[in-house]
């Protein structure tokens, strides 16, 4: 992202380019009329990284203008959320004058919700020792009288964790609140409005939808709570070992009773859907008492593989969520042959930048 670039009042501009390519770039598969799902245009990432730029008694923020080719200082920072905005001045103020916290750091990490919570992760080029701890428990109590924050350290091989290393988004789908486990490092959706529109598209997608669902990378069950009240059962896969334990924890705070999910990367469940291979990760889950009519694919940048795309032309009707249009492209070349697309969205989760998040519902074609 060129920090030089960020002009809101050019936003809805940069947002109709977007539509226009998009729309270009799949017409040759005859979609519906595009759905754009804009961003606000400003205060819209739940989650910043910043380098840390060290000049004698200063100390600040900083990124890199890959225009430019430099360094900017970076005090505020127009696309976090107004809460990182708040953090990064107050925790700044408390790093410059304590040299136990500021010596050797060079990155800070925030991750914060709409619900009102924050993770803060420190990163430094030294060992973290007692002197360090005891500092950073101080800090967090002095921040803790205008936050609800948590601080994480990190060296090489070291992580000190002060209470907790997640917070606990909140998500009104559809005036229902949703809650979600998020943990650092972990994927996230970046951009929470969006998200939520992301989540009512495809409950709206999928209304009235009869049989089962089988989710493929599900992360930490973002799209499959959302989704379960559409479906008799929910069956959601995630490789991840952090995202399946967030996952699980979401299912209950959420109060979901037709969704489980496994541990298992999509090119091994797509062995065992085929009976080429049994592995014991299933437990006591039976494939063979889904009727899953539906599959819902959000992969990351790479796209299915060849495998994966055969499982997921078998199913009636296709959910595609995609951050990554060319890889979509090319996957829609297969799907194409035997499904039609019946809704086609953009969401906007990243403004001032050319990455594009697409969404296509594909249901089988009739002999």
């Amino acid at each position: 992202m060129n920090p030089q670039v960020m002009d809101p009042q050019a936003y809805e501009q940069q947002l109709e380019q977007k539509s226009h390519a998009l729309t270009e770039a799949f017409a040759h598969y005859n979609p519906p009329a595009l759905e754009v799902f804009a961003s606000t245009p400003a205060n819209y990432r739940m989650r910043s990284e910043f380098r840390v730029w060290h000049d004698g008694d200063d100390l600040f923020y900083c990124m890199f203008d890959n225009v430019a080719k430099e360094k900017v200082r970076t005090d505020q920072f127009l696309p976090a959320s107004e809460l990182i905005n708040q953090m990064m001045l107050a925790l700044m103020e408390e790093l410059r004058p304590n040299r136990a916290l500021r010596h050797k750091l060079f990155q800070v990490d925030f991750l914060s919700t709409l619900s009102g919570e924050i993770l803060v992760s420190l990163l430094y080029h030294r060992q973290l020792d007692d002197q360090w701890l005891a500092e950073a428990r101080e800090l967090k109590a002095r921040l803790s009288n205008r936050f609800k924050v948590d601080i994480i350290g990190r060296a090489r091989k070291q992580k000190f964790c002060l209470d907790r290393d997640f917070v606990v988004e909140t998500l009104n789908v559809n005036g229902k609140p949703l809650h979600y486990k998020q943990v650092e490092n972990s994927f996230t959706q970046p951009n929470a409005g969006v998200a939520v529109k992301m989540l009512e598209w495809a409950i709206d997608a999928t209304k009235g939808s009869e049989g089962d669902l089988l989710e493929l990378y599900c992360g930490n069950g973002n799209f499959s709570i959302a989704l379960a009240e559409n479906f008799g059962k929910v069956l959601a896969t995630e490789l991840a070992k952090p995202s399946v334990e967030a996952a699980q924890y979401n299912i209950q705070i959420n109060g979901v009773k037709n969704l489980d999910i496994i541990r298992m990367s999509a090119e091994d469940f797509t062995e065992a859907m085929k009976g080429e291979k049994r592995f014991n990760r299933l437990g006591d889950i039976d494939l063979n008492s889904y009727q899953c009519n539906t599959i819902f694919v959000d992969p990351p940048r790479a796209g299915l593989d060849e495998g994966t795309v055969k499982l997921v032309q078998g199913y009636e009707n296709i959910l595609y969520i995609s951050c990554n249009p060319e890889t979509l492209n090319d996957n829609l070349k297969v799907l194409s042959e035997t499904h039609d697309i019946v809704r086609f969205a953009l969401f906007d989760q990243f403004p001032y930048t050319h990455h594009t998040e697409a969404g296509v519902m594909l249901k089988r074609r009739q002999a």
